[in-house]
């Protein structure tokens, strides 16, 4: 079994017994321009039912590449988001939006969203993970929980407060920063929905398929 293999099932069983309004992937893959350099080599490899978060990051070419991502993801059976640019995602047709934690307060501008796409948001505290949960998305992603090799990581959570603020937060939550296939088994019985990857995948990202 593969690391991603091992991942893919650990986060499955993570979300086996957590309900939401609507079906969410048990895995996001969240893309990196410095980490995950080929992020269609690590689409090509995401089981079907997982879903990989586009952040452009200004990237002047963002337009091509989150069509092209799109497209293949579609092929795939992996859903396809993208980070914090409504336009971009409403271009590229995509399945969702994640919002930054700074954008994910906008109640009125998320229930419109919601109509169109799953609306994720990230958070860094409880503070934000409520505001979050008022604005109507449908899963926070709450990080880090693990140290993390993220250049933007803070302190990390660890998994016993990262449970307490699953709990306080009230919507389903996913546990993102240094999560990998051994990592995540600490994880369960957390309340977690499923587990978000940077630095896990970057290896299957440095490969061609």
């Amino acid at each position: 079994m593969t690391d991603l293999d091992a991942l893919w099932r650990a986060a499955r069983k993570l979300g086996s017994r957590r309900r939401s309004r609507k079906t969410l992937p048990p895995l996001l893959f969240f893309t990196d321009p410095a980490r995950t350099p080929f992020p269609e080599h690590v689409l090509a490899q995401l089981p079907r039912g997982s879903a990989i978060v586009f952040r452009a990051f200004g990237d002047p070419d963002a337009l091509a590449k989150a069509r092209r991502l799109a497209q293949f993801a579609r092929r795939r059976g992996v859903w396809f988001f993208v980070g914090a640019d409504v336009n971009l995602a409403i271009r590229a047709r995509a399945d969702g939006v994640h919002l930054p934690e700074r954008l994910a307060h906008r109640g009125g501008c998320n229930r419109r969203l919601r109509q169109r796409f799953l609306l994720t948001a990230a958070a860094h505290g409880l503070p934000a993970a409520r505001l979050a949960r008022r604005a109507g998305v449908e899963a926070i992603v709450l990080s880090p929980v693990f140290p993390s090799a993220s250049p933007s990581a803070g302190r990390p959570l660890g998994v016993r407060r990262f449970a307490v603020l699953v709990r306080a937060a009230g919507a389903p939550c996913y546990a993102l920063g240094g999560v990998n296939a051994h990592t995540v088994r600490a994880l369960w019985g957390s309340g977690a929905v499923g587990a978000a990857a940077v630095g896990a995948l970057t290896q299957a990202g440095t490969r061609r398929p």
